[in-house]
């Protein structure tokens, strides 16, 4: 899946998201980094992404000047590889009840064996159950030095006010429709796929700010038209009605004409 394939893997990459990318940029540069955040936004606009970059980037042992991690070092290629110790994921949606909280407060007594930081990136946060936010409480107020949690969900009114008082918040935005289709040319250019501006344009229409759901889209039109995506193959296989229609819907109505 080209979403997978094109994932970013640094700040620079991210698309769209230009002031929490910075914000969280300078707050590395300046070493202000929270112990707790809270990322909140519709699907698909990087915020799952955006905790795996900081989490690689603060673990860094040679991060640029602009603090984009070197992917070099043995902490980012432990992490690239999927086999880091210091950063956890944890799925609430599938991983919400107290023994499972209780389980991850056991694991922030462990200090890091590799870089300075052990992070935690919990995603669909919202979905932990009462109790279980309960028993995060305590260890998102006051935990070690070395441990940062970022959290991350789609519902951020569901989320008790005494969790969001304890975190950071970053609102990420919906992906505007220039942004989206700049990131398909760049895309289609790198798998030698010929796209017409008018048929990315459609896609990212039809995406609703959401960089995943384009990506998607996108994909399966590679399996639809081949290597030539055009104009009327997106509008036939996404059911859109294009603009000629509604163009002779008026003309008709002008015309007085009922037959047609």
């Amino acid at each position: 899946a080209l979403y997978r394939t094109y994932r970013p893997q640094v700040f620079s990459d991210v698309t769209g998201q230009d002031v929490v990318v910075k914000t969280l940029q300078n707050a590395i540069i300046n070493n202000k980094i929270s112990h707790a955040y809270l990322f909140c936004g519709p699907r698909g606009v990087g915020k799952t992404t955006c905790a795996r970059i900081m989490a690689k980037t603060i673990n860094c042992m040679n991060p640029t000047p602009d603090m984009e991690a070197c992917d070099q070092c043995e902490s980012c290629r432990s992490f690239n590889n999927s086999n880091s110790f210091n950063i956890y994921e944890l799925d609430a949606a599938s991983n919400n009840t107290v023994e499972d909280i209780r389980n991850l407060v056991d694991q922030v007594r462990i200090p890091p064996q590799l870089g300075k930081y052990k992070v935690y990136i919990i995603d669909e946060v919202h979905m932990l159950s009462q109790a279980a936010f309960n028993a995060f409480l305590k260890t998102l107020e006051e935990p070690p030095a070395y441990a940062k949690f970022i959290l991350a969900t789609t519902e951020k009114h569901k989320i008790l006010p005494t969790i969001l008082s304890r975190c950071q918040i970053f609102d990420f935005k919906r992906i505007t429709v220039d942004d989206i289709r700049l990131h398909l040319q760049n895309i289609a250019v790198k798998e030698n796929i010929t796209a017409e501006e008018e048929a990315l344009n459609i896609i990212a229409q039809k995406a609703d700010g959401a960089l995943r759901d384009a990506l998607s889209i996108f994909d399966q039109m590679v399996s639809f038209s081949g290597n030539n995506i055009t104009y009327k193959d997106v509008i036939a296989n996404l059911n859109v009605l294009d603009y000629e229609y509604y163009f002779r819907v008026v003309d008709y109505i002008l015309a007085k004409d009922n037959n047609s």
